[in-house]
């Protein structure tokens, strides 16, 4: 028999069956949970990034707020909200180097545990570039390493996003990591 849903989840499906109040009881229970995926964000962000912690959260809950999304489940919430993290840290540097071209970009390490064994720092701009370039070759890979390397979920939660089996998840995790680490190496990028 089937674990019953989390509260989270339980919240998150009364968001989609138009129970607007579940959002103000939404915000405590994964607040926390989205600060530490915008920690690791910002953690390999330069010194002085502009943007804290409690920036990216918010402006990752606002985008999620204003979105009709029918969440899944906790593990589909976080997913996202670590992709809209992503794309607000790419912007925010898209804009900051508007006109730089090349110049002091922000590096981001990535984390031999998580994504690449023995990879040097990368800029995020390119990280960003390689996982569209990924997206476009595989795009099921692309979503893992997002869940995965952003969102921190467990093989176990990414498999139940993308409705897959937890062997598939780890195939396709081995795979992006090793096309990754050759495009990054290589600086395969346009």
């Amino acid at each position: 028999m089937l674990d019953s849903p989390g509260p989270v989840t339980v919240l998150l499906n009364d968001l989609r069956n138009g129970k607007r109040e579940a959002e103000t009881q939404l915000l405590p229970l994964v607040y926390e949970e989205l600060r530490r995926v915008a920690s690791h964000y910002l953690r390999g962000e330069r010194q002085g990034h502009t943007m804290q912690t409690t920036d990216l959260v918010h402006e990752a809950y606002l985008k999620l707020a204003g979105q009709q999304c029918p969440w899944e489940n906790r593990a589909h919430f976080f997913g996202v909200a670590a992709q809209a993290m992503r794309h607000i840290l790419v912007d925010h540097a898209r804009a900051r180097y508007a006109g730089k071209r090349g110049g002091g970009q922000a590096r981001v390490p990535l984390d031999d545990a998580l994504l690449v064994s023995g990879a040097t720092d990368s800029n995020l701009l390119e990280l960003d570039e390689a996982l569209t370039k990924l997206a476009q070759r595989d795009p099921r890979q692309a979503r893992i390493v997002e869940l995965r390397y952003f969102a921190g979920l467990s093989v176990e939660e990414v498999a139940e996003v993308l409705g897959c089996v937890s062997r598939t998840v780890n195939r396709d995790w081995r795979m992006a990591q090793a096309w990754l680490r050759r495009e990054l190496e290589s600086g395969g990028l346009p």
